[in-house]
């Protein structure tokens, strides 16, 4: 029997019922039997919640604008939905002052909001089960005291020469660490580490690092919650005797809204915390596979775009990137902006660490990379197609996958199961 928490808010019999119910408070809210409501007060409510939700648009796309790419028209007009029936619930109890007229309006209102919420989910993808939507977690913790150094088993292709000797967890497990930026300066969020089943067993095989970045807005938790990260490893280690990539979500932004462009600038070091700090504690720390040719970085979006750029700037450390709908330029906006805000107005200072101009001007004939994005994604796609064309160019071993979807969580996690084979290969952990 399926689990409330296992139920899917993205497919099914659920995200229809909640939103078949939320039209239906939508209608106690706007249609009650009474002529002045309908003629009068109900059409005033609802300009408002227009008025308050073109404002909204106008503040956060044109002068704020906290995000690289706008938000979707579609969840703007479903915020004003919500909008129009908070301000609806006083006038429609107003209209019959019973208690029962209240409970229904408040009852109405909320089933409203929760339609809203499945609709606005169902263009993310954030949340696949109403487990994650509550943060109800699937994924087994561990602690880093119970990390006890052992031996060794190091080849490649790793595969081959590992052979367990004794019984493998049934699940990878997840760490939570705080990786000091000791180079950088730059002041990152916690860590999430996905330690496969095959690093529970002594001697345990000396494995792959992926360090994969979440999107802006984002954290490192997004690729374990809408990324389905867990379940993707876990499921490629079952078929290869508990082996799968160390995997370090590192946080490549500092804060939920921030995006300081995963450069070392005015707005933070952040390069220098992904390309020297993370490396160097995952090393001292995790008993992995010290060689570059068993690294690579990888992202969505924000961090699609922030894995090439340390691909370009720090091949050394990182000659195999994971590029997810990610763009052809860091930006907030457009390129004054960035230039202004990063740099103090320097735009020689962007355009020697911009992957595009790198890419134009050097070569990478040791470098390897993967390039996905959603065949609907008509923001990121050309983008995507742009800098595929000028990393093949640039000598790299590229390659472009077009996937069903969009610019979601839907599409994110799909490429990371997508690709894992051929990273896995290219880091040396299977023939």
């Amino acid at each position: 029997m399926t689990r409330i928490t296992d139920l899917s808010l993205l497919t099914g019999w659920l995200p229809v019922t909640l939103t078949v119910l939320g039209a239906v408070g939508a209608l106690w809210l706007l249609f009650p039997r009474v002529r002045r409501y309908v003629t009068t007060i109900m059409p005033i409510v609802v300009l408002s919640a227009a008025v308050i939700t073109v404002a909204l648009y106008l503040f956060v796309e044109e002068v704020w604008r906290p995000f690289p790419d706008p938000i979707e028209i579609s969840v703007y007009a479903l915020i004003g939905i919500a909008v129009a029936a908070l301000l609806l619930v006083v006038p429609r109890i107003l209209v019959r002052r019973s208690i029962g007229t209240g409970v229904l309006t408040l009852l109405a209102a909320i089933l409203v909001l929760v339609a809203v919420g499945v609709r606005i989910n169902d263009v993310y993808a954030s949340y696949p089960t109403v487990g994650s939507a509550f943060g109800v977690e699937d994924v087994e913790r561990v602690d880093a005291g119970e990390l006890k150094p052992g031996q060794v088993i190091s080849a490649r292709p790793l595969e081959p020469a590992w052979h367990p000797t004794g019984a493998l967890p049934e699940t990878g497990k997840v760490l939570t660490a705080s990786i000091p930026p000791t180079a950088s300066g730059f002041t990152a969020r916690e860590a999430q580490i996905y330690l496969p089943p095959a690093y529970f067993v002594d001697p345990r095989p000396l494995l792959p690092v992926l360090v994969l970045l979440a999107g802006e807005p984002g954290a490192p938790q997004d690729w374990f919650v809408g990324g389905e990260l867990d379940e993707t490893m876990d499921a490629f280690a079952r078929e290869h005797s508990g082996l799968a990539p160390v995997v370090v979500v590192a946080d490549g932004t500092g804060s939920q809204l921030a995006n300081p462009l995963c450069l070392d600038s005015k707005l933070g070091n952040v390069a220098t915390y992904l390309a020297v700090d993370v490396p160097a504690w995952t090393k001292a720390n995790l008993q992995v596979d010290p060689d570059p040719r068993a690294w690579a970085v990888g992202g969505l979006s924000y961090g699609g775009t922030c894995s090439l750029q340390l691909a370009t700037n720090y091949p050394q450390v990182y000659p195999t990137f994971l590029d997810i709908s990610g763009q052809d330029e860091p930006t907030l906006g457009d390129r004054q902006r960035t230039v202004d805000a990063a740099f103090g107005g320097d735009t020689a200072a962007l355009l020697r660490v911009n992957p595009l101009d790198l890419l134009r001007s050097r070569t990478y004939p040791d470098s390897a990379g993967a390039f996905v994005v959603g065949a609907d994604d008509a923001m990121y796609r050309p983008q995507v197609e742009r800098m595929y064309q000028a990393a093949k160019d640039a000598g790299m071993d590229v390659r472009l996958r077009i996937l069903p979807g969009g610019h979601n969580f839907a599409l994110w996690s799909a490429a990371l199961r997508d690709q894992l084979p051929w990273l896995a290969t290219r880091l040396g952990l299977v023939p």
